[in-house]
């Protein structure tokens, strides 16, 4: 069992992960930071964003409007405390990173150039063409090897947080590459590992996205907020599920059926304006585009492929010189995966799990109820999302979260720098290291990983995805109580230390049916339709009785309690989603 002490470790070297850590660095370059990471950094999922990242920098744009734009996206389950600091630091944490390297977009004047994206009432999303996440990420990676205080363990699977007497102490871990068992103790962590997509069987994550974080503070008693929020992205490939960005949108790009009708119109989006002149239509939010193509295909008007039912998206119109100048990745991925060149043909999409708007409940600076943890990024719920996240927030959250939890936990190690006694830790880790090598000794198991993982995602997508209803929940409920079940009784065939990618994948697997479970008990708990989540049984939004956060806390081998949390409101009431009105675009 080797040990690793550190003043903080970073779980995640994403772009929350590596804010994080500079932040740190920057406050206090004394203070010894811990990067952990189950795969290289560029590797990490943030470099596979695409449109770009929201902050106000030009008129007729202002903080008020972002503040509305967010909060009323949300379906008005946002903190709204937790919003107006967000959209107050979103320029500067944007700035920033222009200055550390990022190559935004200019307009031909020399300004940032900015473009729409759903929602919002006017063009705020920084870009970078539409590899923004690659050039957000390596940004931040090249940024971070400034600091000699931040030290990287790349190849490392977090398994467990240490915890004693209320606070965090530290974490197990395996390296990947040798198997070996690792004890990483520290007084601070900083869970930055993104979301939990491959709860789903179709979605836009990356399959490092298997809620790790999320469920390493479930497990250690932290509530998970939100859960039942999950979102569809109404733009993805079928068959891959990769994503075409919001983007295509944004620079004019149109939604139109079987028929060739843009039938966005039908769903109280607006009237169907031309290009440049926009209103909502496909600017809409994305829960709303993606329950639009919910009901057309049940009214058959989706069109019928080999992998799915898609309606088309087309930007023929904007011509190849604009395509290749602010859209080529779009293009070259409807080229290689459904062989379609967009500048002749439109591209065949369809709704895909694309982010999870609940996670660890944290505060405004980032800490968990348990002292010592902090949280950052996809993996956490502050919440600035509510029910349904603004696209190209989601990009600025993890730079303004990230800085703040990394602050605030260099903050906490000023403050004390004491290392936690091994006292206090070994008979966790030890405990730790058994339940990884019952899975590896667990000779005679007779569950398949494939099987349980496939029947997770069955019940997942027939259960909890853009419509839900009491009956399919209570029964999601239950089978996700047996798959748990059945998990302890999981083959293991690889009994290797090295590389072993059968292990991990069973690792994996556990945390999400952890949270699966949590997301459905949530999502049978909340009567109502808000955001992302909507009942068939409960069509209507219900702020008499569910104007609040979902807290699900875990109770061992039992269901989680699913518990609640006041939404803060500071200036703006709830009151009607409304889209298609005058645009200042």
């Amino acid at each position: 069992m080797r040990v690793i002490e550190a003043d903080v470790v970073v779980i995640g070297a994403g772009g929350a992960g590596l804010r994080a850590a500079i932040a740190i660095a920057e406050q206090d370059p004394s203070l010894d930071v811990a990067l952990v990471s189950k795969v290289y950094p560029m590797r990490s999922h943030t470099v596979a964003a695409e449109g770009g990242a929201a902050g106000v920098v030009q008129a007729p744009d202002t903080l008020d409007d972002h503040f509305m734009d967010t909060v009323s996206g949300g379906d008005w389950l946002c903190d709204q405390d937790a919003v107006e600091m967000f959209v107050a630091e979103a320029p500067n944490a944007l700035a920033e990173l222009e200055r550390w390297g990022c190559p935004w977009s200019r307009n031909a004047d020399g300004t940032v150039a900015v473009r729409s994206f759903g929602g919002m009432k006017n063009r705020r999303t920084w870009f970078a063409a539409d590899k923004s996440g690659f050039h957000i990420l390596h940004t931040l990676f090249q940024t971070s090897l400034r600091f000699p205080s931040i030290h990287r363990f790349d190849e490392y699977f977090a398994l467990d947080l240490l915890v004693d007497q209320g606070a965090v102490i530290g974490l197990t871990a395996i390296a990947i590459e040798s198997g070996e068992f690792t004890v990483f103790v520290a007084p601070a962590v900083i869970i930055a590992t993104g979301g939990a997509g491959r709860v789903f069987p179709f979605t836009t994550n990356g399959a490092i996205k298997t809620g790790d974080g999320m469920a390493m503070a479930y497990r250690a008693g932290v509530p998970l907020k939100d859960m039942e929020f999950v979102q569809y992205h109404p733009t993805g490939l079928p068959g891959t599920g990769i994503l075409i960005t919001e983007g295509a949108r944004g620079e004019g790009g149109i939604l139109v059926n079987r028929d060739g009708y843009r039938y966005l119109q039908d769903y109280g989006l607006g009237p169907p304006d031309p290009w440049p002149r926009r209103k909502a239509m496909e600017l809409g939010p994305r829960d709303r585009l993606s329950q639009a193509f919910w009901h057309e295909q049940r009214k058959g008007r989706t069109i019928t492929r080999p992998a799915g039912d898609v309606v088309h998206l087309d930007i023929r119109h904007l011509g190849e010189a604009r395509i290749n100048e602010r859209l080529p990745f779009v293009r070259e991925l409807a080229r290689a995966y459904v062989g379609v060149d967009p500048v002749h043909a439109p591209i065949p999409v369809r709704p895909v799990v694309h982010y999870t708007m609940g996670g660890i409940d944290t505060d405004l600076n980032a800490a968990t109820s348990l002292t010592g943890l902090y949280a950052a990024g996809e993996c956490a719920c502050v919440s600035i999302n509510g029910a349904n996240r603004l696209g190209s927030n989601s990009l600025t959250e993890i730079l303004v979260f990230g800085a703040r939890a990394g602050r605030t936990a260099a903050r906490q190690c000023a403050a004390d720098r004491r290392r936690p006694d091994a006292r206090a830790w070994q008979g966790q880790a030890t405990a730790s290291q058994a339940r990884v090598q019952a899975l590896l000794d667990g000779r005679d198991g007779s569950e398949s990983l494939a099987g349980l993982r496939d029947q997770l995602h069955a019940v997942m997508e027939g259960s909890a995805g853009i419509y839900r209803e009491r009956h399919a929940l209570l029964d999601a409920c239950q089978t996700l109580a047996d798959l748990r079940r059945r998990y302890r009784d999981i083959a293991i065939t690889d009994r290797s230390r090295v590389f072993n990618t059968h292990l991990f994948q069973a690792l994996e697997l556990g945390m999400l049916l952890e949270i699966g479970e949590a997301m459905v008990h949530a999502a049978l708990a909340r009567e109502e339709s808000r955001g992302a989540h909507q009942r068939l049984d409960h069509p209507e939004r219900d702020d008499a009785r569910f104007l609040h956060h979902s807290l699900a806390t875990r109770t061992g081998e039992g269901a989680p309690i699913i518990g609640r949390k006041p939404v803060v409101i500071t200036r703006s009431p709830p009151g009607a989603r409304v889209y298609g009105g005058p645009s200042h675009d």
